[in-house]
């Protein structure tokens, strides 16, 4: 946490910032900061008229006076609830927009960050920034604006008025004033403190329950005999929740307690104190001024309140808010060039120059000098240990990391000169991590592309060799694949992604393991369908298994991070060095069939 000497100067920066959130909205603001001028001056009339009602209609029995002043007594009130719902109409919709910025703007913003920045933070943890930081806000943001500005001219405007009435009872009623402001700046540092605790505590818990509750959490959960030790720190987790819950409900209640206490009891203080002020035997206060002044009272104790409650409010609120522009303020990996280059017409010449790359500057570089050139409609299969590069190689042309030496180029490009869109485009990656969304199998194959049309589902379903699969299952394309995809199996869900990536269509295409789950008949088959797709394509196959790179138009060995060998099948056996190794090497690269 950080230190309150360096948190303090960064509250009015960060101030400044969330007012920038409703700069879009000014003219709502305005017009709803006009209506809570006009309420606030329409109910200073009501003590004045209660005080002629009281000084001159009732004694002097003007029964006509008396009707107009109940009359208006009411307009007043009509007219301040017309006022209430309109301006909680717009503040609401206001504060609402304003929200849903904060939620697409930290959604698009975590869009371009690298897969770094998600390997090493938690699902859970990013999904409570979004959902409960931000939702935590709703309170202060939709009513913040609209209480700050109808409380701030409830007070401004009650105080005008009861000096008016009589400013030796005013300076009474506001003596004690410095000392509510006082404790209410403590008890809102104090939530503010609590609150940073409170929702870093929620993220954990989120973290826990979309870890130990998805399908993958409850298989490893009941297989490994742990179901009661994760139910164990569940519990210790929300208690400790649960705890910081009370902590927050309870920070500063007996001081806000003194303040309610001291507020009752004014209008006892002013009762005594206008029967102190009499001259000659005389009140200097009359009874209509002494009714109207502690209505005007009551009436100034409720915004001070509310005003001071909103400064307590928006002090937790700096907490989530300040946890919300942290992840702002990332700096994305991936940033799109200022001028993107869009390719007309996509080739799929593919070149690694001199390309280095290195995760970060503890466990240095990853991949070294390498320097390939893969043309157009060509195949090139990389192979090696495991932990030799393989998988950060493929990563590189389709921009998921940045090269940190040399450059990748399609076409000629740099891929980091081309437009997000273009790259997608020209790039189809199929990974041994298959992803499937909780949809349909049609949705999740026209996450490819949405236009698609039930035949070139259908197409590109038996081009993977799964459309008859999904025929015969009761809803067809219908069929909702399950939480990641469980309702099918590992070598049904490989051939649902290389469907989607054969309906997108794509010049050139990244293998990444794209068989590894399948068994040796199916992998044939899809094998085939892939063989037929790349024709014409530029293809770049990661793989194990012979049966898969033995036919690459060149093959590269990756040692290290490094090129240790390059050729055809043939000219890598002949040399007997790296490659030839791992194909005599079980388990690597096996045989064909």
């Amino acid at each position: 946490m950080p230190s309150s000497n360096h948190a303090e100067p960064e509250q009015p920066m960060q101030l400044r910032r969330i007012m920038r959130l409703f700069r879009p909205y000014r003219g709502r603001l305005a017009l709803v900061g006009a209506l809570v001028g006009l309420s606030s001056l329409v109910s200073l009339t009501s003590p004045f008229m209660l005080r002629a009602v009281v000084d001159v209609a009732l004694p002097q029995g003007r029964t006509g006076l008396l009707s107009l002043l109940a009359l208006g007594m009411i307009l007043v009130a009509v007219a301040n609830s017309v006022f209430n719902v309109l301006q909680t109409y717009l503040s609401t919709g206001v504060g609402q927009r304003v929200m849903h910025d904060l939620r697409t703007a930290v959604y698009g913003h975590l869009q371009r960050m690298p897969l770094a920045f998600f390997t090493r933070t938690r699902t859970g943890e990013i999904q409570s920034r979004i959902a409960n930081d931000i939702g935590g806000m709703q309170s202060t943001v939709t009513s913040t604006a609209t209480s700050l500005v109808s409380n701030l001219t409830s007070v401004i405007a009650t105080v005008i008025a009861m000096l008016v009435l009589d400013w030796r009872l005013t300076i009474v009623s506001l003596v004690m004033l410095p000392f509510f402001v006082w404790i209410s700046r403590r008890v809102g540092s104090e939530r503010k403190r609590i609150t940073s605790q409170r929702q870093k505590q929620l993220a954990a818990m989120s973290a826990v329950v979309e870890e130990s509750l998805s399908v993958s959490g409850i298989l490893l959960g009941r297989t490994m005999g742990r179901s009661r030790a994760l139910t164990d720190d569940f519990t210790a987790e929300s208690d400790t929740l649960a705890g910081l819950e009370i902590r927050a409900g309870m920070a500063g209640r007996w001081r806000q307690s003194t303040i309610q206490i001291v507020m009752s009891a004014m209008p006892a203080i002013i009762y005594w104190a206008a029967g102190l002020t009499t001259s000659r035997g005389h009140a200097l206060v009359t009874i209509g001024t002494l009714v109207a002044f502690t209505s005007l009272q009551s009436g100034l104790f409720r915004p001070m309140v509310q005003l001071l409650q909103t400064g307590v409010d928006m002090q937790s609120s700096l907490a989530l808010f300040g946890r919300i522009f942290e992840y702002l303020d990332l700096r994305p990996g991936l940033e799109e060039s200022a001028d993107p280059i869009a390719l007309p017409e996509i080739r799929g010449d593919v070149r690694f120059d001199h390309v280095g790359f290195a995760y970060d500057d503890v466990t240095g570089p990853a991949l070294h000098d390498i320097d390939v050139m893969v043309p157009a409609g060509t195949s090139l299969a990389v192979v090696g240990e495991t932990g030799s590069g393989k998988t950060t190689l493929s990563y590189l042309i389709p921009r998921l990391y940045d090269v940190t030496g040399g450059q990748v180029t399609i076409d000629g490009v740099d891929v980091r000169e081309l437009g997000f869109p273009t790259l997608a485009d020209a790039v189809g990656v199929v990974s041994q991590e298959t992803y499937l969304f909780h949809a349909s199998v049609a949705d999740n194959l026209r996450f490819a592309k949405p236009e698609a049309t039930d035949e070139e589902l259908y197409a590109a379903a038996r081009a993977a060799q799964i459309h008859d699969h999904i025929a015969s299952l009761p809803d067809g394309y219908g069929t909702l694949v399950g939480e990641r995809g469980y309702r099918f199996s590992g070598g049904e869900k490989q051939r649902l992604a290389i469907a989607r990536t054969i309906l997108r269509n794509p010049p050139i295409l990244v293998l990444d393991e794209a068989t590894s789950a399948l068994d040796t008949q199916t992998e044939q088959a899809v094998q085939e369908a892939i063989d037929a797709l790349a024709k014409g394509r530029t293809t770049i196959t990661i793989a194990h298994r012979l049966s898969t790179v033995r036919d690459a138009d060149q093959i590269i060995v990756l040692d290290h991070g490094s090129i240790v060998e390059r050729g055809t099948h043939e000219e890598l056996l002949a040399t007997g060095g790296h490659y030839a190794a791992l194909v005599g090497r079980d388990g690597v690269l096996a045989p064909a069939a």
